[in-house]
């Protein structure tokens, strides 16, 4: 920071010289024409300090001398220029206030010499000699701002004062220029000697005017919504941004003895304003260990994080069920790699539809537990065929349900989604459907605990916005968002997972198990700053497209339905609906006709039987 304080000096002399040099040019020009406007000796005197002290003072309350030259902007320049004509300007008013009479003219012509003389040494700074400067350094820094100014701060800076001297460190190239922080109390003052440059609200400007590179966030004890606050200003900037875990997730034994060790880059979850739900590994590992369990579905995004999580605990066997031959095939080939032979594990290519098959199955590897995530969830294409959905989602559930009934699972699992709350498309009308299986079954078992789990979208699951959002901004094309106001619950896959696993482990049968998931995010806001993300400005450099909503498509998601109520579990993040009542004959009759009217493909047919099952289904096709 003395060498920051140095530099202004050495900047603010340089523009008293240029003053001073083109004022005596400036009179020079006029003596050679022999005009009046030439000045004496004594009045060059008098403007040279008068334009000296009052444009030195002008440019200052700018913030010309606050900002790095070699990361000046057109408006920058533009703000050079400003501030000499006002200085120029003001020393006029003064000099006609004292009574002293010069020349209009010289002023002028003295104004255009001074201001272009002060940006060509601002450019030639800036292009030739840090150019040459910087080509000569083959150590060069990362400039870098940190967010917090308390003890995650101190530690960090501790740290980086340490590795700066251990070339190999990877740490050692970090240059802390600053820190911000919201206590008014510490701005100005030093941490380990880094001064508090301001606000974290000032976030944007001071990477500006210093050429921040990088930002780490090093507040591990910020409540959520502050946290997304502060990173959603951080965002904002072009900087590269890292963060620190929360402070129940820090590590400090034999192999974590460092906090900047545990600095990772921003990911998009850490905008979704929720700390991330903890489970209890034990439970979930004394659940697993020593079962054979079936996923069906197995190389879907949350199936294949099911798979590699099971895998973790030890399980006896492991069988995959899945249509689709590619992502079966890559998931039991990236355990394989994991685990070698420590995991027995199949990989079955069948469908839930065929009830022969899945008996074939059962009959073969008698699964203990079932995790069922096989289904068609993509929205707007079950609008367009609602028979596959039925087919798939319900006839499949009900396939395997009965067969783990009938070969004496321990539990089947069931994964459905929050769009089965109040239905307005026949994916989410299906998966409430589904939801009624499991509570038929529950109601029905005489070996088989039925369980639901339901959460909201995942992010980076297959039909998630953000893959697409990434390859719409990767190949330069506009970020297309239905609509500005559209809401959704985001979790990511290993916590949905661990959801069902904990859900599994705790069920008695018969529930729907909900995670908290928060405040819902706006999908507009999710795309804002994914792009920002991306180091670019959010519909200047890259366009936000609004499509309207597509069919079945609602503003929001509900994560329980009126009548199901709320019980606490022993995670804080996990709470149960009742069981609602099923009456058997019913169910049973209404289910073999949607079977036959689908089995037509019947389209119209089966969304009328789907309306009469789930009286909440409200078909709408535009949201």
């Amino acid at each position: 920071m003395k060498r920051f304080n140095i530099r202004k000096l050495i900047l603010a002399v340089a523009d008293v010289f240029i003053i001073c040099i083109g004022t005596l040019l400036t009179n020079y020009l006029f003596s050679l024409f022999e005009t009046a406007y030439a000045q004496p000796i004594r009045g060059i005197s008098y403007i040279m300090i008068a334009d000296s002290i009052i444009c030195i003072l002008v440019l200052y309350s700018l913030g010309m001398y606050s900002k790095m030259w070699r990361y000046f902007k057109l408006r920058d320049y533009g703000l050079c220029v400003a501030g000499f004509f006002i200085g120029q300007l003001l020393a006029i008013v003064i000099f006609f206030a004292l009574g002293k009479q010069f020349s209009k003219l010289f002023f002028l012509v003295n104004f255009f010499v001074t201001a272009t003389g002060a940006v060509l040494f601002r450019l030639s700074f800036r292009k030739s000699f840090l150019v040459l400067f910087d080509a000569g350094r083959s150590d060069k820094t990362v400039r870098t701002l940190i967010v917090g100014a308390g003890h995650a701060a101190a530690m960090i800076l501790a740290e980086l004062n340490s590795a700066k001297y251990d070339k190999n460190n990877q740490f050692s190239r970090f240059e802390p220029v600053g820190l911000v922080d919201d206590d008014p109390g510490k701005i100005h003052t030093r941490v380990n000697g880094v001064r508090v440059l301001g606000r974290i609200e000032d976030t944007e400007s001071i990477c500006d005017s210093l050429g921040v590179e990088q930002i780490i966030f090093a507040i591990p004890s910020c409540s959520e919504e502050r946290r997304v606050e502060i990173l959603d200003i951080c965002s904002k900037t072009k900087c590269n941004i890292k963060v620190i875990p929360y402070l129940g997730n820090l590590l400090f034994d034999d192999e974590h003895t460092e906090l900047i060790t545990q600095v990772k880059d921003i990911k998009i979850e850490d905008l979704l304003g929720r700390e991330p739900v903890s489970f209890d590994k034990k439970e979930i590992r004394d659940f697993i260990k020593g079962k054979v369990c079936m996923v069906t579905g197995g190389g879907g995004s949350i199936g294949s994080e099911l798979v590699r999580q099971i895998a973790k605990y030890k399980p006896k066997q492991v069988i995959i069920v899945d249509i689709y031959e590619n992502n079966a095939y890559e998931v039991q080939q990236e355990v394989l790699m994991d685990y070698g032979d420590k995991v027995d594990i199949v990989t079955l290519i069948s469908s839930v539809r065929d009830y022969y098959k899945m008996e074939k199955i059962f009959s073969r590897y008698q699964p203990q537990l079932v995790f069922h995530a096989a289904a068609h969830k993509h929205v707007p294409l079950m609008e367009t065929v609602p028979e596959e959905a039925v087919k798939n989602n319900i006839i499949g559930t009900y396939n395997t349900a009965i067969l783990a009934e009938q070969y004496k699972a321990e539990k089947f699992v069931m994964i459905s989604t929050d769009k089965a709350v109040n239905p307005t498309n026949v994916m989410g009308c299906t998966k409430r459907v589904c939801e009624m299986i499991m509570q038929y079954m529950s109601q029905n078992s005489t070996h088989t605990e039925f369980v639901t789990t339901r959460f909201g979208n995942v992010l980076g699951s297959n039909g998630s916005v953000i893959p697409l959002f990434r390859r719409q901004i990767e190949s330069g094309k506009p970020v297309t968002v239905t609509h500005p106001d559209i809401i959704r619950y985001f979790m990511t896959i290993p916590e949905a997972v661990s959801l069902v696993l904990e859900a599994g482990a705790m069920a008695h049968g018969g529930e729907i198990f909900v995670l908290d998931m928060g405040a819902p995010v706006k999908i507009v806001t999710l795309a804002e700053n994914l792009i920002r993300m991306y180091g670019k400005v959010p519909y200047e450099e890259v366009e936000i497209k609004f499509t309207g909503l597509r069919p079945g498509e609602k503003l929001y998601e509900e994560l329980l339905m009126d009548e199901e109520g709320l019980k606490q579990t022993s995670n804080k993040k996990i709470f149960i609906g009742n069981q609602i009542d099923i009456n058997p004959a019913t169910f049973l009759s209404q289910l073999e006709e949607v079977e036959k009217f689908a089995g037509n493909n019947d389209s119209d047919a089966v969304v009328e039987k789907l309306s009469e099952m789930v009286p909440t289904f409200n078909h709408k096709t535009n949201g």
